[in-house]
């Protein structure tokens, strides 16, 4: 049983669905499903329920999702731990995050590097969208950044970290309802950033629906005020809307049904970033602040997902 297997196992659990999972790892569907079959094999239990939309933890699933979560928590302590033991001297680190994240993610991430590595890596942040990132990142001004939806064919390493519904967002003033269909999108008065535009436009082309953008804003603290006085909605990732988990006062999340709509979150780093004990450091602190939102019910419509729920 390898760490490899168990983090692709709580991966499909935390997305409810192996064609989401294999989309975010990613990995060809084909080869995640047998390594979830040989993972059954060798433990000698069902973990999976199989269902015709999307997979269900069994109850011995559960139980291995747990001890799959404590195991790599224990890897990633031990990581820092041999890393602290073999710095000597401290590193800085500079992360990049976008707007629509930096604010769920950094005072956690901060604390957690503070609270284990105050004595060997400086975290630095700096903020931007998913291209300006990767630019940074190629000419080194960033050493790792968290970018959404990033092109292939960059040299650079890119590792999965989750995948991220987008919400309709209204004022309740606007009485949007919490379910809607595509066709609905037209009727709906938007504003969006570039960045999200584009994404859920080429995944609405599937369907062959449109939007109604009244205005690309890319300042994501602006849409969020203008949403708040009611005469436009947005479509944002489900976290941006979100406080201690739970959706801000006055503000509806509505959910499209008939096609999916996310967003990818990857870390991204330059290739030979896996020989650096800080860099790899903080990629555990980064897996495990993830984990621990996720479990708040921040990246998911309901306010504290239980594993293995199917949203495929």
């Amino acid at each position: 049983m390898h760490l490899r297997t168990l983090r692709y196992f709580v991966t499909v659990a935390d997305a409810g669905s192996l064609t989401a999972a294999a989309a975010a790892i990613p990995i060809a569907q084909p080869a995640l499903t047998r390594q979830m079959r040989d993972l059954e094999t060798e433990l000698g239990v069902q973990l999976l329920h199989r269902l015709p939309r999307g997979v269900r933890l069994t109850q011995a699933g559960v139980s291995v999702y747990e001890s799959a979560q404590r195991m790599l928590g224990e890897a990633a302590q031990l990581t820092q731990k041999l890393a602290r033991g073999q710095s000597v001297q401290k590193t800085t680190v500079v992360l990049g995050a976008s707007p629509t994240l930096a604010r769920l993610l950094l005072p956690g991430l901060f604390e957690s590097c503070m609270a284990t590595l105050a004595d060997t890596v400086t975290l630095r942040s700096r903020e931007a969208f998913t291209p300006a990132l990767l630019d940074w990142l190629e000419r080194g001004i960033v050493d790792m950044a968290i970018v959404t939806n990033p092109e292939l064919g960059r040299p650079l390493s890119l590792q999965p970290l989750l995948t991220e519904p987008f919400a309709v967002v209204s004022h309740e003033s606007m009485r949007v309802n919490p379910l809607l269909q595509p066709a609905q999108l037209s009727r709906i008065p938007l504003l969006m950033t570039s960045l999200h535009r584009g994404i859920v436009e080429r995944q609405l082309m599937s369907v062959g629906k449109s939007l109604n953008v009244h205005a690309e804003i890319d300042s994501v603290d602006s849409i969020r005020e203008l949403v708040l006085r009611g005469k436009w909605a947005t479509i944002m990732p489900i976290s941006v809307f979100k406080e201690s988990g739970q959706p801000s006062p006055r503000i509806v999340m509505s959910e499209v049904s008939g096609v999916q709509l996310h967003r990818q979150l990857v870390l991204a780093s330059r290739l030979d970033s896996h020989r650096n004990a800080a860099l790899a450091t903080m990629q555990d602190l980064i897996d495990a602040e993830f984990a621990r939102l996720s479990r708040a019910g921040f990246f998911s419509f309901g306010a504290s997902p239980s594993p293995g729920g199917s949203t495929d």
